[in-house]
């Protein structure tokens, strides 16, 4: 996986080390290795070029903590430490963009990307790596957006599974009956 890719160029430069690094092992080893290569997608710019970079990614992996600092111009550490927890009592934010996926920006942002990525290939496999991906709110927001998994830290994990399958049973409670 390919952190902080902003133009399908860097990503095959990259691709090319490591196709050609995979090579190497395998002829050192003589054994075939399997290697798909994915992209991060962390940045506003890479969002938006999503169809270009899904051309040459086996995945696509949203990097929703990065990706919420860039969409929001701002550093997590230096706004938790100063006007961004006052936003949230205030009413500004509803919420904590760090805490559960910004739905109205960086989720849209992730729409984006996906809807370009899939008209370049409908088949590409998605998701979310950070720490929204242990959060029940932000889990509900991925599972609308179709995307095939949530990436967490391990002590979240036992809630993220909990709240995958509340998102797939609320969803069959909203669909029409027949």
């Amino acid at each position: 996986m390919i952190p902080l890719v902003c133009d399908v160029a860097e990503l095959v430069a990259e691709k090319a080390l490591i196709v050609d690094d995979a090579k190497k092992v395998s002829a050192e080893r003589g054994i075939e290795v399997a290697c798909p290569i994915g992209s991060m997608i962390e940045v506003p710019r890479a969002a938006l070029t999503a169809d270009q970079i899904a051309r040459e990614a086996d995945f696509l992996s949203f990097g929703t903590n990065d990706l919420t600092q860039t969409t929001f111009a701002i550093s997590r550490d230096d706004a938790e430490a100063s006007f961004l927890l006052r936003y949230v009592t205030d009413g500004i934010l509803p919420h904590n963009p760090f805490s559960t996926l910004d739905s109205d920006g960086v989720a849209e942002m992730i729409h984006i990307a996906l809807a370009g990525a899939q008209r370049t290939d409908l088949e590409i496999e998605t998701g979310v790596c950070g720490e929204h991906g242990g959060d029940p709110r932000s889990i509900a927001i991925c599972h609308r957006l179709r995307l095939d998994y949530v990436s967490c830290s391990a002590f979240r994990v036992p809630v993220a599974r909990l709240a995958a399958a509340h998102a797939a049973l609320s969803q069959m409670d909203d669909a029409p009956d027949g």
